[in-house]
C-alpha cells in the first residue's frame, strides 16, 4: 500500500513537502487511523470547495479545517445554498475525484498573495491571521486555496464521504461579522466505516434528546424566555429530583457537607480569583449601588468563602463541600444546542480542601465515585489528564507540581489515562472523564481539577502540627458535569427508556372505568409513600387508547385497574422493559417497585 503522508517529529507532512525538505519519518497509509483521516478529510474539504466553486461561480472561501466529526468549509455566494443542494455538490465531488487531479503545493510571498486574491475579501481576511511574509497554496485542477496542508497526493483517493449538514457561521466566529454558509462532511478510508458512521448518525437522530425531551415533556425552550435557558417541565423535574436525591445521599456517605454560595459576587472577588481576567468574556455582569457584580460561572469562589469562615487545623482536613450550584456562562447563540450547551445550568459541584499528602487518596476516592456512577448508568469511560493551557494563572513550577501530582496518583494506582496537552482549566490541570454511550459516541462529562493557585490567591491556610501556617490544596470536582448535559446524554443513551430507579414516572395507572379511579388514586398515594411516582391515565378515551398513550411516555411499568383488581386487591402489570404481562397482589407489587427504585446505591 502506497503512503499518503509521513509523520516527522510528531508532525504530519504530505509527500510533496517531505520530498522538498528531505524529511524522513513513519509512513502514513490510507486507513482509518487518526493521522490518515486528518489528511483524507482535509483533502475532502478541498474537494468539496472545488465542487462548490464549479457550481456557484462567485463563491468565495474562508477556511475549511478538519474537526472532530469530519470537516467543514465556510464560504459565501450570491446564490442560496440549502440542504437540498448537498446531493448535487456530492455528485460534482465524485466527478472531480474520478479525474484524479494531482494536489500540488506552491509558495508565494504575502504581498503576491494579497495581489492574487485582492478581489476576494474572505481570502484577505484569512491572510490577516497568517503570521510571516510567505504563504502556501494547494492546487488541484483549476481550484486553489491558501492552506498549510497536509494533503493527499491526488483527489482520486477520496471515495467514501458524505456531506452531513449545512449551517450558518459568523466570519471568524465573531457575531459582529457577516454570516457565511458552512457545510459539514465526513470521510473514511473504506465503504464499511462510512456506512457504520451513517447508521450511527441515523440512530443518534432517533435518540435526539431535544426530540425525546419534547415527546416525554421533560423540558422546553421558549423564545420569549431567552435562548439557552431551559424550562423544566414536571416529568423532567421529577427526573432531576431523583438524580439529585441519589447523589445527595452518596455525597453525605463520603463525608461531603452541603453548602450554598450566592449566584452573584462582587467583581473584586472574580479579579482576585483570575476569572475576571481569564474568563470574563464568558461571564455576565451587573451593577448594584454603583458596585460591579459578576454572576458566577463556577462555584469555587463561594466555597472558598465557606472555607474562610473558620480557622482550620491539619486535623480538620480534608474538608469537602458540595453544592448543586446554578451557574451562568455566556455562550455564542450559534453554539447553543438543546441541554448540551446552555447559558444557565446546574453543576454537581464539589471542592475538597486537603493537605499535599492527602492528594492521592482524595483523587482515588473521586475516581472510585466516578466509577460507581458511570457503571450504574452502563457507561464505559476513559480519563484524560489535561495540562496547562495558553491562558493560565500561576507560575510554571506550580503547574508542574500539580500535573505531576495527578499523574502520580493515577500511576501509583495503575489507572489508565491519556494526555490532553493544553486542555487544563486556567487555574490548574485536571482529569477529564469521557464516557461512551450505548451507540458508541464519546462525551465529555465530569472533571477533577487540582488547584494550588486559588488557595494562594485567596491566602487560604490551615495550622500545621507545629502551629505553622500552611496553604491547603484545592480539588475542584464535578462528576456529572452538569445536570442539564448529563440528563441530555442519559436521554440519548437510553433512547428515553430510563431505568426504573431514575425514570420520571415509574408506574402508569390505567383505570378501566370511572368506578375504578378511587383505587387508582389509593395506589398512587401508596407509591408516593415508598418514593415512587405514578400518573393516572383516566381521560375520557377508550381503554386501548389510554394504554397506548401511557406507552408513548416510555414509562417502565403500566398497571390496569378493573373490577377484578379492586375485588382481589391485585394489579394487572404490563412491564415495558421485560415485555411481560402478569398479575401481583397489591402488597407484592409495592414491594417490587420499592426494590427496583432502591436497587441503586452510589
Amino acid at each position: 500500500m502506497n503512503a499518503i503522508a509521513i509523520k516527522h517529529n510528531d508532525q504530519i507532512i504530505d509527500l510533496q513537502t517531505a520530498a522538498e525538505m528531505g524529511f524522513e519519518g513513519e509512513q502514513i497509509h490510507l486507513d482509518n487511523s487518526a493521522e490518515s483521516l486528518e489528511v483524507l478529510r482535509h483533502s475532502t474539504a478541498h474537494l468539496m470547495a472545488q465542487a462548490i466553486k464549479s457550481l456557484y461561480k462567485d463563491a468565495e472561501f474562508y477556511v475549511g479545517p478538519v474537526v472532530k466529526e469530519g470537516f467543514y468549509y465556510d464560504f459565501k455566494t450570491s446564490e442560496t445554498v440549502g440542504e437540498a443542494d448537498l446531493k448535487e455538490i456530492e455528485k460534482q465531488m465524485l466527478s472531480f475525484a474520478k479525474k484524479k487531479y494531482v494536489i500540488e503545493k506552491y509558495e508565494i510571498s504575502m504581498d503576491e498573495a494579497k495581489e492574487k486574491f485582492k478581489h476576494d475579501h474572505l481570502k484577505l481576511s484569512v491572510m490577516e491571521r497568517i503570521p510571516g511574509d510567505r504563504v502556501t497554496i494547494y492546487k488541484q485542477g483549476e481550484f486553489e486555496d491558501l492552506c498549510r496542508g497536509p494533503h493527499l497526493p491526488n483527489i482520486g483517493l477520496v471515495r467514501y464521504f458524505k456531506l452531513t449538514k449545512i449551517a450558518g457561521a459568523y466570519l471568524g466566529g465573531d457575531s459582529k461579522n457577516e454570516v457565511l454558509t458552512r457545510i459539514y462532511g465526513i470521510a473514511f478510508a473504506d465503504k464499511e466505516s462510512l456506512k457504520a458512521y451513517l447508521d450511527q448518525m441515523a440512530e443518534a437522530e432517533k435518540r435526539d434528546h431535544r426530540k425525546l425531551g419534547n415527546e416525554l415533556k421533560l423540558f422546553t425552550f421558549r423564545e420569549e424566555v431567552g435562548a439557552g435557558f431551559p424550562i423544566w417541565l414536571p416529568a423532567g423535574g421529577r427526573l432531576r429530583a431523583r438524580l439529585e436525591s441519589l447523589l445527595f445521599k452518596a455525597h453525605r456517605k463520603r463525608g461531603y457537607e452541603p453548602v450554598r454560595g450566592p449566584e452573584m459576587l462582587r467583581s473584586d472577588l472574580w479579579k482576585t480569583s483570575g476569572h475576571y481576567q481569564n474568563y470574563g468574556e464568558n461571564m455576565y455582569f451587573t451593577n448594584i449601588d454603583e458596585i460591579e457584580f459578576g454572576v458566577k460561572p463556577m462555584n469555587c469562589v463561594g466555597h472558598i468563602k465557606v472555607y474562610e469562615e473558620d480557622l482550620h487545623s491539619y486535623r480538620d482536613l480534608p474538608l469537602k463541600y458540595f453544592e448543586y450550584g446554578v451557574v451562568h456562562r455566556h455562550e455564542m447563540t450559534g453554539a447553543l444546542h438543546g441541554l448540551f450547551r446552555v447559558r444557565e445550568f446546574t453543576q454537581d459541584d464539589a471542592h475538597i480542601f486537603c493537605t499535599a499528602d492527602q492528594i492521592e487518596e482524595q483523587i482515588i476516592e473521586v475516581v472510585d465515585f466516578v466509577d460507581k456512577i458511570m457503571s450504574t448508568f452502563e457507561f464505559e469511560y476513559k480519563m484524560m489528564i489535561s495540562t496547562k493551557p495558553e491562558k493560565a494563572v500561576g507560575d510554571d513550577k506550580v503547574w508542574e507540581i500539580s500535573t505531576n501530582a495527578l499523574k502520580n496518583a493515577m500511576d501509583k494506582n495503575k489507572l489508565a489515562y491519556e494526555i490532553d496537552e493544553g486542555g487544563g482549566a486556567f487555574y490548574g490541570p485536571k482529569i477529564d472523564i469521557k464516557i461512551t454511550d450505548a451507540i458508541g459516541r464519546e462525551w465529555q462529562c465530569g472533571t477533577i481539577q487540582l488547584d494550588f493557585n486559588l488557595p494562594q490567591r485567596f491566602e487560604l491556610e490551615y495550622n500545621g502540627e507545629g502551629n505553622e501556617k500552611i496553604q491547603p490544596v484545592m480539588i475542584h470536582r464535578a462528576i456529572l458535569g452538569s445536570f442539564e448535559r448529563f440528563i441530555g446524554i442519559l436521554t440519548e443513551h437510553y433512547a428515553g427508556e430510563f431505568p426504573m430507579f431514575i425514570a420520571p414516572t415509574q408506574v402508569a395507572i390505567v383505570p378501566v372505568a370511572e368506578t375504578h379511579k378511587d383505587y387508582a388514586k389509593e395506589l398512587s398515594d401508596k407509591l408516593i409513600d415508598i418514593g415512587a411516582d405514578s400518573e393516572i391515565f383516566a381521560k375520557n378515551d377508550s381503554l386501548n387508547k389510554r394504554v397506548r398513550t401511557a406507552e408513548k411516555t416510555r414509562v417502565p411499568m403500566i398497571i390496569v385497574i378493573g373490577d377484578e383488581e379492586i375485588q382481589n386487591k391485585t394489579v394487572a402489570i404490563r412491564d415495558r422493559r421485560t415485555r411481560e404481562q402478569y398479575n401481583l397482589s397489591e402488597e407484592d407489587f409495592l414491594k417490587l417497585i420499592q426494590t427496583k427504585i432502591n436497587e441503586v446505591n452510589f
